[in-house]
């Protein structure tokens, strides 16, 4: 030991000796170490971006959102990959978007049902503390469906089914804890009627199975217009504020006296902590996107329109959605325990 400390001191000692050692490390580390500081920052997106849609590839949603990721990836000079994560009632982003990194390459479309699942189940995740708004873009509104076979010819008849057959009407929703869902539970449930649920991960799937008379009803966004203008479904009420453009005819629910709206705004979110030069670039090309004639005429299909908010009015938004869906969900005494797992 005390030989190693005496040559360390001869080299502490000796000026030429921390001259050569100095300029062996500069040879060695110095160039590149010098770039590698000097090296800026890389360009925002230097590769394709990920967009999380949580319903199954085919449906409504899932086309809309592919076609404004495609435009929007024009905007950015990446591309914009689609990926579906079905299941859990449309929730199942919030994980990947808690888990991604914060750098702009994983972001996620955020429905409804986001803002209620955790007031109905315990989650791992908050929609407003693990997410980054970037825009909204649109909303869906919802109605009731039968096949066009179907002697269910109005509200009343699905009602008076239920009556005489209890236990025995089926009908299919988006999945568990949805608005279909929730708003079906409370008109039967005021009636004291009994109904067989059956969850759906997406709405092509489950229009299919209203259309061959494997489900007796429906209920979903309206991304079954194309069944209903086909012919091969038969809408028996919406759930808007007001009656739609593309179905005049179809009463809403709240004229018929059940003193029910509603609708499901969605749009996109990053993970927590994004920048806010990642935020505003992804801001612009989503914007520019969704404003695109060509988007608006897809929307338009499944009797959409553009409903636009910027990252601030958009996170105020959610912050309102998510107070409100817990006022739902305790009017309706379908609260979690605060003790349930």
């Amino acid at each position: 030991m005390a030989m190693n400390d005496r040559r360390g001191d001869a080299v502490a000692c000796d000026p030429a000796r921390r001259r050569w050692v100095a300029a062996i490390a500069a040879g060695a580390m110095g160039p590149a170490f010098g770039r590698a500081l000097a090296a800026p920052a890389e360009a925002y997106p230097a590769r394709p971006v990920t967009l999380i849609v949580p319903w199954p590839a085919g449906g409504a949603t899932d086309q809309t959102m592919r076609l404004l990721a495609e435009l929007a990836g024009r905007h950015l000079g990446q591309r914009v990959l689609v990926e579906n994560r079905s299941g859990g009632g449309g929730t199942l982003a919030m994980p990947v978007l808690q888990q991604a990194a914060p750098d702009g390459y994983t972001i996620a479309q955020l429905p409804q049902p986001v803002f209620r699942a955790p007031w109905l189940h315990r989650v791992q995740w908050d929609p407003i503390r693990d997410t980054t708004p970037i825009l909204q873009v649109s909303g869906v509104t919802f109605g009731i469906v039968v096949a066009a076979a179907s002697p269910l010819r109005s509200l009343d008849d699905l009602f008076a089914a239920a009556r005489d057959q209890p236990g025995r009407l089926t009908i299919a929703t988006n999945g568990i804890g949805t608005t279909p869902h929730l708003v079906m539970d409370e008109l039967m449930s005021r009636r004291q009627l009994q109904w067989i649920h059956v969850p759906y991960k997406g709405t092509a799937e489950q229009m299919l199975a209203v259309a061959s008379g494997q489900v007796m009803v429906g209920v979903n966004s309206n991304g079954f217009a194309p069944f209903v203008d086909s012919g091969q479904l038969r809408l028996l009420v919406t759930f808007g504020a007001q009656r739609t453009k593309r179905w005049p005819q179809v009463p809403t629910l709240s004229e018929l006296g059940h003193g029910i709206v509603a609708n499901s705004p969605y749009g996109l979110a990053g993970p927590a902590g994004l920048s806010s030069t990642v935020v505003e670039t992804l801001h612009a090309a989503f914007k520019a996107a969704m404003f695109d004639p060509v988007h608006v005429a897809e929307l338009a299909k499944y009797d959409q329109e553009l409903a636009y908010l910027p990252p601030e009015d958009y996170a105020r938004a959610m912050r309102e959605a998510y107070a409100a869906e817990k006022r739902a969900v305790e009017r309706l005494g379908l609260a979690r325990s605060p003790t349930a797992n």
